[in-house]
């Protein structure tokens, strides 16, 4: 496996090792001692997700805060996304910048995704499969979000304004500098 720091503190795009022949491939996308030099694991996931989209949908940004925030790894079982990170944490010299990171079935790729960060992905290719492991439940109480198009954040989700899907709760969601929570 190999580590790559982004420019979010904490925030880390993985690579797992394949081992490839003619049959296809094989390679680990969980191992706990990996997780044992990552930044902000609780050390337990205890809550695995999957969506699936089609193109042009984007999905985000959310999170969870307080003692519910949420630490994710990411990955993509079919398709291609645009996964996006901003770093919500306040007294950080990163607040409010994003990092975009393309994750896809072919460059079997995993974003770790610390608390303390929002979190959303655009779909790029006809459809996706989307993964991710939890350490903490999903909250009701405690689930908030940033609105994805929000000018402040200038986040460019390579997808074209007339193609863009969006749920009407992200739509409804506030902006950075409004943040419900």
């Amino acid at each position: 496996m190999q580590i790559e720091e982004t420019k979010l503190s904490g925030c880390l795009l993985i690579s797992p090792k394949i081992f490839a022949d003619d049959r296809g491939y094989f390679m680990e996308t969980y191992r706990e001692s990996w997780m044992d030099s990552l930044h902000d694991f609780s050390g337990n996931f205890v809550q695995d997700n999957q969506s699936f989209s089609h193109y042009g949908t984007i999905r985000g940004l959310h999170f969870q805060y307080g003692e519910h925030a949420q630490a994710k790894l990411v990955r993509v079982l079919q398709g291609t996304i645009l996964d996006v990170v901003v770093d919500i944490r306040e007294e950080s010299p990163t607040y409010g910048q994003h990092v975009a990171v393309e994750l896809s079935a072919e460059n079997k790729q995993q974003l770790w995704i610390p608390k303390g960060f929002a979190h959303g992905f655009s779909v790029l290719s006809e459809t996706a499969e989307v993964s991710y492991k939890c350490d903490a439940y999903y909250n009701k109480e405690a689930e908030s979000g940033i609105h994805p198009l929000d000018e402040t954040l200038n986040i460019d989700w390579q997808i074209p304004t007339e193609k863009q899907r969006m749920s009407e709760k992200d739509l409804l969601l506030p902006t950075f500098n409004k943040p419900n929570k």
